[in-house]
């Protein structure tokens, strides 16, 4: 009983320690990016580049072939990919994030935390360089913004927020099942195609865009972001599943956290 009570808020001291610090993975997230692009003229402007020249690609094809108004679908499309590459990057660094801070974990008295933070952080700023692109889009087809644009500064926190529980719960799974990875990999190509992303749900019937959209927490947390870029309000019901997503979600990380943190270190 008394080891029992010695490791049960082993988690949750963790992630308040971490909170407590939390300067030190946000310097590592730009340690990290400058790091991966220390000799490179344009550094993660490349990234940048790459996605610009695949939504313009995507959105000629897809648009043509949806037959959809270009000045509605280009922003569209563009809000849309920015936002899942955040959403994919941070969902697939977390199946490895541990693994990858093995050294560290095994010798400094770094919070485990922390590395979650560290990875999520470097991720988001990724997104906001990525995020340039957006206004250039609405400036080719004459898109304007309105003040529904403020309940984007909400929108990325929540979705910031979810990122992070379900990096931690995903780092421990897949910390301990390696195969892991490979299913989260796959369960994200699905959802990226039942995602409206490169689709627009106008164009489903409205009972299938009830039945498959409703159902979907990626739709709702990219909704909360992209709606206010695209001049509109988010849904009672985007902000409701996605509220609710991270309050349920991190109850239950925080759980299966306390119970398994003295272990991870065993693990790697």
């Amino acid at each position: 009983m008394q080891t029992n009570s010695r490791y049960s808020n082993l988690g949750v001291k963790d992630v308040l320690a971490a909170l407590s610090q939390i300067g030190l993975p946000l310097y590592l997230a730009k340690a990290d990016i400058r790091q991966r692009y220390r000799r490179s003229i344009l550094g993660p402007w490349w990234i940048t580049i790459s996605t610009g020249v695949m939504i313009a690609c995507i959105g000629l094809i897809f648009g043509a072939l949806f037959k959809s108004p270009m000045h509605e679908f280009l922003p569209f499309l563009s809000a849309g990919l920015i936002i899942w590459g955040y959403i994919s990057s941070a969902v697939m660094d977390g199946t490895s994030v541990l693994i990858s801070a093995e050294a560290i974990i095994k010798q400094l008295p770094i919070p485990v935390f922390s590395h979650i933070i560290r990875m999520v952080g470097r991720n988001l700023i990724v997104f906001f360089h990525n995020l340039l692109i957006f206004p250039i889009v609405c400036l080719c087809v004459q898109k304007g913004i309105n003040w529904n644009i403020l309940y984007f500064i909400p929108g990325i926190v929540v979705l910031t927020l979810n990122l992070l529980w379900i990096s931690l719960l995903l780092a421990i799974v897949c910390t301990r099942f390696r195969d892991m990875s490979q299913i989260v990999s796959s369960l994200l190509q699905i959802a990226f195609y039942i995602t409206p992303i490169i689709w627009m749900p106008s164009l489903l019937p409205a009972r299938t865009s009830v039945m498959l959209l409703d159902p979907n927490p990626f739709y709702h947390l990219l909704a909360i972001v992209r709606e206010p870029l695209l001049g509109m309000a988010p849904t009672f019901t985007n902000w409701l599943v996605s509220i609710g997503l991270f309050f349920t979600g991190s109850l239950f990380s925080i759980l299966l956290f306390n119970k398994y943190k003295a272990r991870i270190s065993y693990w790697l």
